[in-house]
């Protein structure tokens, strides 16, 4: 049985709560599941290497165990934060930008990190450094492979 510091190897899909798939290791038909060829994904609990909700529907999952569950944003990504807009000069993005468009800009810690365009004015441009999926429900369908 999963613990909070096994090694797990799982298959999942990962979906939107309009249904769209945005990730997944498996092909999910009724409940069955079926390798898409990709490898399932292997992590260690405890070690920060999941968003909070996929480790803790994890934890008392044995192999060959399949189950789906709904993650809620706070558990997954988190809110949306207002304290993640910015402003900025169009200067300093390139001239053809347009909303949705994901950009690479750095932070005051010089940590590179990725931001969408929200908005093009006339002279600035509204960039969005929460993640993409912050304030989304996730669904996903588990299926454990091993424990190591």
């Amino acid at each position: 049985m999963i613990t909070e510091n096994s090694k797990v190897s799982v298959h999942y899909t990962g979906r939107f709560e309009n249904g769209e798939v945005f990730d997944s290791s498996m092909v999910v038909e009724g409940h069955e599941f079926f390798s898409e060829g990709r490898e399932p994904l292997e992590v260690e609990l405890g070690k920060g290497m999941l968003i909070p909700g996929f480790e803790k529907a994890l934890q008392g999952m044995s192999e060959g165990d399949t189950k789906t569950i709904t993650i809620k944003a706070e558990d997954a990504y988190g809110p949306v934060r207002e304290d993640r807009f910015q402003e900025v000069e169009k200067q300093y993005v390139p001239s053809d930008i347009e909303v949705g468009a994901m950009l690479q800009a750095t932070n005051e810690l010089g940590q590179v990190m990725q931001v969408t365009v929200k908005e093009v004015k006339e002279n600035t441009v509204i960039i969005d450094s929460n993640h993409p999926f912050a304030g989304k429900d996730l669904t996903f369908d588990l299926n454990i492979v091993t424990i190591h």
